[in-house]
């Protein structure tokens, strides 16, 4: 966003963000020229009393089996769980008026501190006001994220053409404003870089030990198993007009491939499967089966009542048939990671622990769907890293709808 907007820009930002959604007339009609105390005024407070009560409500609402869990893994009270739920909420519900307002000037979101503070990167510091203005944190960067994420589609484009050790993965991060390569040898990820032809400056190089692995033949979720044999776990149930059945890790089986429930009674067969490349897939189950808006907490059912995704920084917890019920939180989208199988593009980092048994589980943010385990390294022993596929662009692809409650 350049500076020839104005005072339109600013008044966008600050209309749109606390009105969630906002007409461009309404936005436009708000500009230094209208007097304060007008009918414009009362509407701005009306829809950020709107924001204010909704996030208060999606805190109250927060399952316990999250609760319990964001006290156990980020050391929460059951106050500051809720105060930060409530932060979260207000951010993803502000973030997407702001992305289209800042267009080539942004630069990616993120939340931080106890309260879940929204913190908005962009390249223009012209527009740093008009962040403020709309309830954000601005902070001044050099990269746009149009910039960085074509440098990290040139690291992909180039690995297809190099060892999968290169480098086991890379991503985008919006917080430190440039594209991260981990490896264990920084040469060889040098060499990544100089392959796909990436400005040096956009890249930062991260020693790093991981070595994520699918989770693959092993649990998570409710347990299911593929050809008798191998075990993964279910993510979300979905539907298929008439048909039921669930998404799950795409590196779990091939269409065609059997599948029977916890019970090892009779299930369903896997209907679409892409691995490597991506990691995703879904099975459709047979009429003993019934679709529920349910994924398995650690001390009773929680409710997924749709999938908006959450902005970086945001709580996330995983369910899995080996380590049950553990939460982090998310820290890189559109993540590129080298399993020995190949590489996958597009997963999400996390904080969450897991294990070989966690495979295809679901992620949730409060109560909205977020993906499904990839893969990952370390445990809940000395805890690690997880990937999962979100669960969009699953629902996307085969045309499934999310069941809900």
């Amino acid at each position: 966003m350049r500076h020839s907007r104005g005072v339109t820009a600013v008044s966008a930002l600050a209309v749109g963000a606390l009105a969630l959604t906002v007409l461009p007339s309404i936005a436009g009609a708000v500009t230094a020229e209208t007097p304060a105390g007008t009918a414009a005024d009362s509407r701005t407070e009306t829809r950020a009393d709107t924001l204010d009560t909704e996030a208060e409500r999606a805190a109250e609402a927060l399952p316990a089996e999250a609760l319990r869990a964001m006290r156990r893994d980020l050391g929460l009270t059951a106050g500051e769980a809720r105060e930060r739920v409530a932060g979260e909420y207000r951010a993803a519900k502000t973030v997407p008026a702001i992305r289209k307002d800042l267009a080539a000037d942004w630069a990616g979101a993120w939340v931080s501190g106890a309260d879940a503070t929204l913190v908005v990167a962009t390249t223009d510091r012209a527009e740093a006001d008009a962040v403020t203005a709309a309830g954000a944190k601005a902070k001044i960067v050099e990269h746009s994220m149009a910039e960085l994420e074509a440098a990290k589609k040139d690291l992909d484009r180039a690995a297809r053409q190099l060892s999968p050790t290169t480098a086991p993965l890379w991503y985008v991060d919006v917080r430190s404003n440039s594209v991260v390569v981990h490896a264990a040898d920084p040469a060889k990820a040098r060499s990544l870089v100089e392959a796909g032809g990436v400005d040096s400056d956009l890249v930062k190089v991260v020693r790093s030990a991981e070595q994520p692995r699918p989770y693959a033949d092993l649990r998570g979720g409710d347990a299911y198993y593929i050809n008798q044999s191998s075990r993964c776990s279910v993510g979300f149930p979905v539907t298929d007009g008439d048909r039921q059945g669930f998404v799950t890790a795409g590196h779990c089986g091939v269409p065609g491939d059997p599948t029977a429930g916890h019970d090892r009674a009779d299930q369903g067969s896997f209907e679409g499967s892409s691995f490597p490349g991506n990691d995703y897939g879904w099975v459709a189950t047979n009429s003993n089966w019934t679709a529920t808006p349910f994924v398995k907490g650690e001390n009773g059912d929680v409710t997924v009542t749709g999938s908006e995704e959450a902005p970086v920084g945001s709580t996330v917890c995983r369910s899995g048939s080996t380590t049950g019920w553990h939460c982090g939180t998310v820290e890189q989208y559109d993540v590129t990671v080298q399993y020995g199988q190949g590489d996958v593009t597009g997963l999400t980092r996390t904080t969450v622990c897991a294990e070989p048994g966690d495979s295809g589980g679901p992620y949730v943010s409060g109560d909205q769907a977020q993906g499904v385990t990839s893969g990952g390294s370390g445990n809940c022993s000395i805890g690690g890293t997880t990937y999962f596929q979100p669960v969009n662009p699953i629902l996307e692809e085969y045309g499934l709808t999310l069941v809900t409650g």
